[in-house]
């Protein structure tokens, strides 16, 4: 569904490059989680799969982007938004109408979705987020994770292919941030649809991910399945990414040769690997 192939991009106003020399290839359907510190090139990253990069911000391209064989530079950005959905990190500047279920028409109406279409589409999305009781409610009155889900169903009412979302759970806490990975996993599992989170949490990106990319200074530093890249956790604190306490403890007994297991992602997980240990 997606192909990197040798790219590296310089904003014009930076002297140094924000990407450079990425390579990576995700299959359709996959569920892929990108974290890296502040200011490794996440958001860049989703901004060259959504086209904003090379068409809005103006800078030295190099390489090749495509997405279901499309090349992004090629392929006007209306077009490609129609195979790419994008949920950004600033919600409220993303909303364009006062009422949920005039936000989640927005973009069917503007595509030229055939009107018989349109309220299947939108119930569906709805029902997708799990905020079907919200139709009728301000955007305004929302708390931050409601606004989040509305964001999210009027992307998927256009049934995109790709859904691209750039640390969507930045600012709800733990029991919101879960309700939306679940919500998300169950869609792209239901759907086939290939999901790319941008998140700092990667404990979370985890358990609902098939491939974990670890980004570091515009490179990519890891991409593999959650469980090999979480065996680099010493590695990944030092550049910033700091993994869950039990994935640490498990790897510690795994470098100490008393347990020849896989890295764990959770506390289930790391009490299998010390009963284990203590069997």
């Amino acid at each position: 569904m997606i192909k990197i192939e040798n790219l590296t991009f310089r904003y014009r106003e930076s002297e140094e490059p924000a990407l450079h020399d990425i390579n990576l290839t995700i299959p359709d359907g996959t569920f892929v989680g990108v974290t890296g510190a502040a200011g490794s090139g996440k958001s860049t990253l989703t901004y060259a799969l959504n086209g904003i990069i090379p068409h809005c911000y103006p800078g030295d391209f190099y390489g090749s982007v495509t997405v279901e064989g499309k090349d992004t530079c090629e392929v006007n950005l209306t077009d490609l938004s129609c195979v790419v959905g994008s949920v950004c990190q600033d919600i409220d500047s993303q909303m364009v109408a006062s009422i949920v279920e005039d936000e989640v028409l927005y973009g069917l109406e503007n595509f030229g979705v055939p009107h018989d279409e349109i309220p299947a589409r939108v119930d569906q999305a709805l029902a997708d987020m799990g905020i079907a009781d919200l139709r009728d409610r301000m955007i305004a009155s929302l708390s931050g994770g409601q606004k989040q889900k509305v964001a999210i169903a009027a992307i998927l009412a256009m049934n995109p292919k790709v859904l691209v979302l750039d640390e969507p759970t930045a600012e709800l806490d733990p029991a919101s941030s879960l309700s939306v990975f679940r919500l998300l996993e169950r869609y792209a599992r239901q759907h086939g649809t290939t999901v790319v989170v941008v998140e700092q949490k990667i404990a979370l990106m985890a358990q609902f991910a098939d491939m974990l990319v670890i980004m570091e200074h515009g490179g990519i530093r890891y991409a593999a399945a959650p469980a090999e890249v979480l065996a680099h956790s010493d590695d990944l604190l030092r550049i910033g990414v700091n993994c869950p306490r039990v994935t640490t403890l498990v790897n510690r007994l795994r470098a100490d040769g008393v347990y020849a297991g896989p890295a764990c992602r959770n506390v289930e997980e790391a009490r299998d690997a010390v009963l284990e240990v203590l069997a």
